[in-house]
């Protein structure tokens, strides 16, 4: 008879205007695979890249986890930081002592914006058609 495998398995999910993120740590090397992809290949700016792994670096966990993320919807900033609050949340799943650090710095806190509606007799939702006086 087989022994199963434990995995231990953090999940986490982060939202930013309409993209959501779905985030899962399991113990490991420090991979990362986005929607089946290579982080690098995603995420081609270093400044995104270095966004994402802020959590991790702020609790010292760079390295210690493999990081599965599946993204939907939105821009690319947006998922982004929707993927950023998908591993600070399950990070504070793995270890109460995270959540202050994370807080202070703001990686705990979803942005709460979102598009407003277009209004009917309105070219969107405040900007209006051009006047015409005659």
């Amino acid at each position: 008879m087989a022994k199963k495998k434990q995995i231990n398995e953090l999940l986490g999910v982060g939202r930013r205007k309409t993209a959501v993120a779905a985030v899962r740590l399991r113990n490991g090397k420090g991979k990362i695979k986005i929607n089946g992809r290579e982080f690098e290949n995603y995420f081609t700016s270093s400044y995104q890249q270095e966004e994402i792994l802020a959590p991790l670096a702020k609790c010292d966990s760079s390295g210690k986890y493999d990081i599965i993320i599946r993204l939907k919807g939105g821009g690319i900033e947006a998922q982004v930081i929707a993927a950023r609050l998908g591993i600070s949340r399950a990070l504070v799943l793995g270890n109460e002592d995270f959540k202050t650090t994370l807080k202070e710095v703001g990686y705990l806190t979803r942005d709460p914006r979102k598009k407003e509606r277009k209004k009917y007799g309105l070219a969107g939702a405040r900007k209006s058609f051009q006047f015409s006086k005659r």
